[in-house]
């Protein structure tokens, strides 16, 4: 349910298209400026609207940046679960895309302004800081618990989750994310793999 203050929702295609590019405008706005310092009338120079077209979709600056962090959480999210439904693909490929896709896309000077200034502001933005991630684990855990067994996967799951929030805070840029995350991904896996194998080797020796 929307809430009192979120503006006129988009009656056509074309009125969607145009408000998800105003968010993504904003978006880029608010991780240059920071939440405080980003005025509407800054947005609007971005978005290429004029401010009471601005006002007309989103009536006030913190209903607009908590519209423009929940578009971007949302298609990480829609991202992640593409690429790990792709059942075709070895396991270890879909989670380095699936974490590049969370994550990695966030590590570098620019990008990583986009992380901070929605972990800076969590007050404003409500129950999506919380239920994208408890999202993305969601998935990490049902993918690997398809191959390793759902006993052992939250554990693994969380493991790889912990070691993708240290990269993206040590990494410079994607790159780095990614070849490091590989790494992380593929010991995770192999050593799973190995326990799950020897297991029932030993249950099936008399």
């Amino acid at each position: 349910m929307s809430s009192p203050d979120a503006g006129h929702p988009p009656s056509t295609a074309a009125d969607t298209d145009r408000r998800a590019l105003v968010l993504d405008s904003s978006m880029v706005t608010f991780a240059r400026f920071g939440y405080r310092k980003t005025s509407m009338e800054e947005v609007a120079r971005a978005a290429r609207i004029s401010r009471p077209g601005l006002y007309f979709l989103f009536s006030s600056k913190e209903t607009l940046f908590r519209a423009a962090v929940t578009q971007a959480l949302e298609r990480d999210i829609a991202a992640v679960e593409h690429v790990l439904a792709d059942s075709a693909r070895p396991l270890r490929e879909r989670l380095l895309e699936a974490f590049d896709q969370w994550a990695g896309r966030y590590v570098g000077p620019l990008a990583q302004d986009v992380t901070a200034v929605i972990e800076d502001n969590p007050e404003l933005l409500g129950e999506i800081v919380e239920s994208a991630p408890r999202r993305f684990e969601e998935l990490i855990t049902a993918a690997i618990a398809v191959e390793s067994g759902r006993a052992a996967a939250p554990s693994v799951a969380q493991t790889m989750i912990s070691a993708s929030i240290g990269l993206k805070h040590q990494a410079a840029s994607r790159e780095f994310y990614r070849d490091r995350m590989k790494i992380a991904v593929e010991l995770l896996v192999r050593q799973k793999s190995s326990r799950t194998k020897s297991s029932r080797t030993t249950c099936r020796t008399p």
